[in-house]
């Protein structure tokens, strides 16, 4: 059921860079990407055979990119609302869990349509449930399909997928972990009279989100997703 214990502890990340390899295989060879707010590159090795470009604002502190790595080498450095290229200059632009750090991101969603070629694909994720991060700029709680349909389709997109990553199980499983985790006795506190309180938590914890891809499909809507993987086309 799970590949590996990533999988199992953070499916969001594992889920969404899943997906997102998946996109990048149908990418063909040659097509010149943009990574927008690529922070370290994790995805750039997935497009080894286009021509891949990074941007990003760098005003992140070391230690809050994923997996506590330094920024890649940019091509481009500025604000995601004005980036120093002409229109329609890429056929691709990957942009993963950054929209919710933008202070006008449906200003950054016009921005990404002006520099993609008409038919030019727009790969994007953005949280709709998560707690702070990357402080002080985490500025939105998420994004809904009701938003990417309205603003993409306003900034000049088509043929817009919007899919959740996973259900309301897989959310609920992965944050009782995360309140078993916050409720550990040797986090001080006091908490040690917690104990057995949270040896029965980490037990739930781990069972929920043991089956929680079972459970998922009794959620028929997915409108408690951690988040939602979108693609659309420039029109």
């Amino acid at each position: 059921m799970f590949k590996t214990l990533r999988d199992f502890f953070v499916f969001n990340q594992a889920n969404r860079d899943g997906w997102v390899a998946r996109q990048a295989s149908l990418i063909p060879a040659g097509a010149h990407v943009l990574d927008v707010g690529a922070g370290s590159g994790p995805y750039k090795h997935w497009f080894s055979r286009c021509v891949y470009k990074a941007h990003d604002f760098e005003k992140l502190k070391p230690g809050q990119l994923r997996e506590k790595s330094s920024y890649i080498q940019c091509d481009y450095v500025s604000d995601i609302c004005s980036i120093p290229v002409d229109d329609g200059s890429f056929d691709v632009i990957l942009c993963t869990e950054v929209l919710e750090h933008v202070p006008e991101p449906i200003v950054a969603v016009k921005e990404m349509a002006r520099i993609l070629k008409r038919g030019g694909k727009l790969i994007l994720t953005a949280p709709l449930g998560s707690g702070l991060h990357q402080e002080p700029f985490h500025f939105y709680g998420g994004y809904t399909p009701h938003w990417y349909r309205r603003f993409l389709t306003e900034a000049g997109f088509g043929e817009i997928r919007i899919d959740p990553n996973r259900g309301f199980f897989s959310h609920y499983g992965q944050e009782s972990l995360r309140f078993a985790q916050m409720m550990a006795p040797w986090k001080g506190g006091g908490r040690i009279v917690w104990l057995p309180i949270w040896c029965v938590s980490i037990l739930w914890g781990l069972m929920a989100s043991g089956m929680a891809r079972v459970w998922d499909r009794m959620d028929k809507e997915k409108g408690y997703t951690i988040g939602y993987h979108v693609t659309a086309i420039r029109s």
